[in-house]
């Protein structure tokens, strides 16, 4: 779907006598898309005593471990009294630690232990159960996603 089909289908929520039916607005297929995925992670990532949420922040200090919490935040998009309870929470399930930056006292760096480094390819592979699960491609995974980070993009300028 091209930007001006997501503008489309904006414009037919706002007028609301073009929609057929409540899965005609894209608000509601990226809300129920959202959910389902959630659903759909939430059992396998109980396999790995992760949260979603917990999950993510994992994934983001798998990609670039020593982060501060100001750059976890941005990576994850969360907002840091949303990320802190979280990291309390990995650091307490020994996944990851907090420590002093050795630059700045006043900073966090948040580093991976070697139990969450242990659960990597574990929690990672989770991503290949779901793909066998739906009849879409790898590629139009890709362009869904893509899609979706512009659209955040685009609605979070300022």
């Amino acid at each position: 779907m091209q930007k001006s089909s997501i503008q489309n289908k904006t414009t037919q929520v706002d007028n609301n006598d073009n929609t057929q039916s409540l899965s005609d607005n894209v608000c509601f297929a990226l809300y129920t898309a959202g959910n389902a995925l959630v659903r759909a992670y939430r059992p396998l990532l109980e396999q790995c005593d992760l949260t979603y949420p917990q999950y993510l922040v994992m994934q983001a200090l798998w990609l670039n471990d020593n982060a501060s919490l100001t750059d976890l935040s941005k990576e994850t998009r969360l907002d840091l009294g949303t990320l802190t309870p979280i990291v309390k929470r990995l650091e307490t399930k020994n996944l990851l630690i907090r420590r002093v930056d050795s630059k700045d006292e006043r900073k966090k760096i948040i580093k991976v232990t070697p139990s969450g480094i242990a659960l990597k390819q574990e929690a990672l592979s989770l991503k290949q159960v779901l793909l066998a699960k739906v009849s879409i491609t790898e590629q139009q995974i890709d362009s869904l996603r893509n899609l979706c980070l512009t659209l955040t993009d685009d609605l979070n300028r300022k």
